[in-house]
This record gives structure tokens, C-alpha cells and sequence, in this order.
């Protein structure tokens, strides 16, 4: 059962996810919700239901009890096309997750450039840096929401 209290206040890892058209970026905190660490890359399957299930079992191995999904807003804040996609697909989510983990929205402007500049710096090929851009977007997503979870 989810508990009322705000994600800031519960205890337990936080799974973050990046939702791509292709691929979907996974990544964990740690017990504590201090580090972001990227974690896997899953292709996207048949449905979202197939994807749902997968996102799922990855909170349920790792014993998360939040489950952040980025909401790609515009830069000025609007949600478009690619926002209002998402938010479908939280909802989705939400349902299939039921009481079993907490699934919340997060700003992830910038999160996809800001990975694949570390990278370039980090001098992976392009090869390298699309195999991991993912889950590492998905980390840097992570890491501003337990950021700004410990700030307040």
C-alpha cells in the first residue's frame, strides 16, 4: 500500500526512468536517496503493458518504493506533445502499479543533453554512448529529484 506521506518523506530506493520511443532508461538510488547509479536499458516491447510489467519488476527487484518518471516539459515549462505522451503513459503506470509502489512526475528538461555531453567527455564512441545514454539520462533525472527531495 502507498503510503501518504510525500516522496521526500518516505524511506526506500527510488527507480528512476527515462521513457524513450525506443528504449527506457532505468536507474536506482541508493538506500539512503543520495546517490542516482544507472541501472539497465530496456527496448521498448510489443505495448506499453509489456513495458509497464518490466519498469515494474525492475521497482520489485530493487526494492524501490518510488518510481520517478521524467516528464519531458518544454523549455519553457509548457508540457507539448512529447509532455502530454508521458503523462498518458504515467497514468498508465499508475493503474498497472496499483498500491504497490508510489509512480511520480518529474521535470527532465535537459537530462538527455546533459547525459550525452558526460559521455562525449567520458570519450565513449557513438556506439558506446548510445548503448548507455539512457540509463545514464536516467540517473541525471534521478539525481535532481533526490536532490531536491534532501533540500527540502
Amino acid at each position: 500500500m502507498t503510503e501518504s506521506r510525500p516522496a521526500s518523506q518516505r524511506r526506500g530506493r527510488v527507480l528512476g526512468v527515462d521513457l524513450g520511443g525506443r528504449r527506457i532508461g532505468l536507474a536506482c538510488s541508493d538506500a539512503t536517496r543520495t546517490i542516482a547509479s544507472p541501472r539497465a536499458v530496456l527496448l521498448r516491447g510489443a505495448s506499453h503493458a509489456v513495458d509497464h510489467r518490466a519498469i515494474l519488476a525492475a521497482a520489485r527487484d530493487d526494492e524501490a518504493t518510488v518510481v520517478v518518471v521524467g516528464l519531458p516539459l518544454s523549455l519553457s515549462g509548457r508540457a507539448g506533445p512529447a509532455a502530454r505522451a508521458a503523462l498518458a503513459e504515467i497514468e498508465e503506470l499508475r493503474a498497472a502499479a496499483g498500491d504497490t509502489v508510489e509512480i511520480v512526475a518529474f521535470d527532465e528538461r535537459l537530462t538527455t543533453v546533459s547525459a550525452e555531453r558526460s559521455l562525449r567527455e567520458a570519450r565513449l564512441s557513438v556506439g558506446e554512448r548510445r548503448r548507455v545514454v539512457d540509463k545514464v539520462a536516467a540517473a541525471v533525472m534521478l539525481q535532481a529529484f533526490l536532490d531536491r527531495d534532501a533540500a527540502r
